[in-house]
């Protein structure tokens, strides 16, 4: 058995013909090397191309050569433009085989109508042939199918930047609709939060003049001197006076003369405010400083409106960021109250301890504070775990 392989034979598909030939009465008019008109018949013609005789004229293979096709229907001439190049030439017999360049749509359309139907046997009117060139006989081109090999590398390159670009943006805007369903429905946000100390008041034991004598660090242990204070005789003694003492020149002697004394620190303390200045005169009872214990923790009081009051129960985990830290801390509420003692009030007040302890210099900071009480991925792991996951 021969099991060798012809590699000069050609399947039947490469070598057939593109373009049905037909012999169609047709006439060629074109211009020789000499410039002189000839008329030549065609022997046939196809929508490819057309064979004629040239006779005695020299043709160049390659060639452009102008003339114009010339048909006979219903009696009536039909003129055809057309450009050929002579691709086949026979010097010895004068036959020519030429290709059509630059058909226009029309002239494909009538060559298609004509080559149908005298194929299928049909006679040929003009009226056929006119109702042929109104109507659109061609569609668009198809997509491309190759994987997109004909576009260059930066053709590529640009559109997929492109498409990235649209994704991106896509993506950034179904974010931000939704953080603000998410932040809508399942954020509840305080209407006020400032971070708490517990603090101690420093009062004026008598009516007079206050000078500060803290550092200007504001930090000052027990017993430590916090301010000196002066004030008349007449004031440490008015108590005690009898009406012979209260004759106008002793009353003037006593309040020309001046006691001073000193206000000591009862902890080891921040001073947080200084409601006097120095130098001012305080009443007795005045509160003259806003002492802050140290080493004290701090903790966070927020105002909430009413309608969130499912959301702002004891236990309930928060999350909060102080004024100037960039930092979001995360705390749980240990109380709950209504804002105000005596009457109904419209806002709860909350008391919220932090995971961290939170340093007392930062006492009298503004905080925002916010309830989440959606799905949050510990949640998911819990349900995850619970169904056995």
């Amino acid at each position: 058995m021969n099991t060798a392989v012809n590699v000069n034979v050609v399947h039947e598909s490469e070598a057939q013909r593109q373009h049905a030939r037909v012999k169609i009465p047709a006439k060629l008019r074109f211009f020789g090397s000499d410039g002189t008109a000839h008329i030549a018949q065609v022997e046939d013609l196809s929508a490819g191309g057309l064979c004629f005789n040239a006779g005695r004229q020299p043709l160049k293979i390659g060639e452009v050569q102008k003339g114009r096709l010339q048909f006979v229907i219903d009696n009536l001439g039909l003129a055809m433009d057309v450009e050929l190049q002579v691709r086949s030439f026979d010097a010895r017999t004068g036959r020519a085989g030429c290709q059509f360049q630059n058909l226009e749509q029309q002239d494909i359309a009538t060559l298609r109508h004509l080559i149908t139907s005298h194929l299928s046997g049909d006679i040929v009117t003009m009226g056929e042939v006119l109702a042929t060139l109104q109507r659109d006989n061609f569609t668009k081109a198809r997509k491309v199918k190759d994987g997109g090999s004909s576009m260059t590398f930066f053709g590529r390159l640009r559109a997929v930047t492109f498409s990235l670009g649209i994704f991106i943006v896509g993506l950034v805007a179904f974010g931000f609709i939704f953080k603000s369903v998410y932040g809508l429905y399942f954020v509840s946000h305080a209407t006020a939060g400032v971070v708490s100390v517990p603090s101690m008041d420093v009062t004026m034991p008598r009516e007079g003049t206050v000078q500060s004598l803290a550092g200007t660090d504001g930090v000052v242990a027990k017993g430590a001197p916090l301010a000196s204070f002066s004030t008349s005789m007449l004031e440490m003694l008015k108590d005690h006076l009898d009406d012979a003492q209260l004759q106008p020149a002793k009353v003037e002697d006593l309040f020309a003369r001046q006691l001073s004394g000193t206000l000591t620190s009862p902890c080891d303390c921040i001073i947080a405010k200084q409601l006097v200045a120095d130098g001012q005169f305080a009443g007795k009872g005045a509160v003259i400083f806003q002492l802050v214990p140290r080493n004290t923790e701090a903790t966070v009081e927020a105002r909430f409106s009413y309608r969130q009051f499912a959301d702002v129960r004891p236990g309930t985990p928060v999350n909060f960021q102080v004024a100037g830290e960039d930092t979001i801390r995360r705390g749980k509420i240990v109380s709950s109250v209504n804002n105000s003692n005596t009457e109904l009030s419209t806002d709860i007040r909350v008391q919220i301890k932090p995971d961290e302890s939170l340093s007392s210099s930062l006492s009298g900071r503004p905080v925002e504070v916010t309830s989440d009480r959606g799905p949050s991925l510990n949640w998911l792991i819990d349900k995850a775990m619970a169904a056995g996951l």
